[in-house]
């Protein structure tokens, strides 16, 4: 039996979550194409006959502006610090620059053994491959390196074969059946503010929260959800409401949607937007309306 904890760690906007989810076999983390995306650490776990694989997916590795970027990048440094294996994720799609192999070399040539996921396979030239592993590996990056796609699954089985190989023997770490440590009610949360990443333009996403207020099944099985949408400023809240209310029925519909897919059952979903000014630099609100 081998199992341990693997931290998937990376720039923003690299492919760590849909590749944790494509590991994972469900939907353990939300995706967007925008940076920033994760906010929390969020634990996947892969049950085999003889092994556990639980991944720790992080905030992605960018220069912070805000208290809560800082804290965003504290919690990937310290998940990395007190895992069996890093799987740094690099996207082979943008290119490699000297500055993402001295960010590399941080997390991959330490004590704790690391592998690289060279991800975006399908949307690149298949020569550039070679070449950037190759790059790579004069750079000073001399840990194994795996080409993949996690879109179309190109070397997924081959990378988690890998990983159970590389991790020590010993007993499960999580128990049997469950495939994420956060909640129903946290992962609702999330797919709303995935939807509002994917709706809207790169100015307001950045500054939204989401605060689940009710979170009820009745008798008939069906989720009477009530959240708040939380932004920094009133023109925020002016663009997410849209003309006549118009934006925030199609996000909400939208996110509706993604809602019964994860839980399964009907949702009645009611959402409100307010602002709370600058919450990013605040401490106090910071605790209140994001975990890290």
């Amino acid at each position: 039996m081998r199992s341990g904890f693997i931290a998937v760690v990376g720039r923003a906007n690299a492919g760590k979550s849909t590749l944790v989810n494509v590991l994972v076999g469900e939907k353990v983390a939300i995706v967007s194409p925008k940076p920033q995306t994760t906010r929390n650490t969020v634990m996947g776990v892969v049950n085999g006959e003889n092994y556990q694989l639980v991944f720790v997916d992080t905030p992605g590795l960018y220069k912070s502006s805000t208290r809560l970027g800082d804290d965003m990048q504290k919690a990937t440094e310290d998940a990395a610090k007190d895992v069996d294996f890093i799987l740094y994720v690099q996207d082979g799609h943008g290119g490699i620059s000297d500055g993402d192999i001295e960010l590399m070399k941080r997390y991959v040539t330490g004590k704790i053994p690391a592998a690289v996921a060279y991800t975006k396979i399908d949307i690149m030239p298949k020569e550039r491959i070679k070449d950037d592993v190759q790059r790579l590996y004069e750079g000073g990056v001399t840990c194994d390196i795996f080409p993949v796609s996690a879109r179309k699954g190109t070397n997924i089985s081959k990378l988690k074969d890998y990983l159970v190989s590389v991790l020590p023997e010993g007993e499960r770490v999580m128990p049997d059946g469950i495939v994420s440590d956060r909640s129903e009610k946290f992962m609702i949360a999330e797919i709303m503010r995935e939807k509002i990443l994917l709706k809207f333009d790169d100015e307001v996403p950045h500054g939204i929260a989401v605060v689940v207020n009710k979170f009820e099944r009745d008798e008939r099985g069906v989720y009477d959800i009530n959240l708040d949408i939380v932004c920094e400023k009133a023109n925020h809240k002016a663009i997410l409401i849209g003309k006549g209310g118009s934006a925030i029925k199609q996000v909400s519909s939208f996110a509706r949607e993604g809602m019964e897919k994860f839980l399964g059952a009907k949702v009645f979903l009611t959402t409100y937007v307010r602002v709370e000014e600058d919450w990013r630099n605040k401490p106090g609100l910071i605790r209140d309306l994001v975990i890290i």
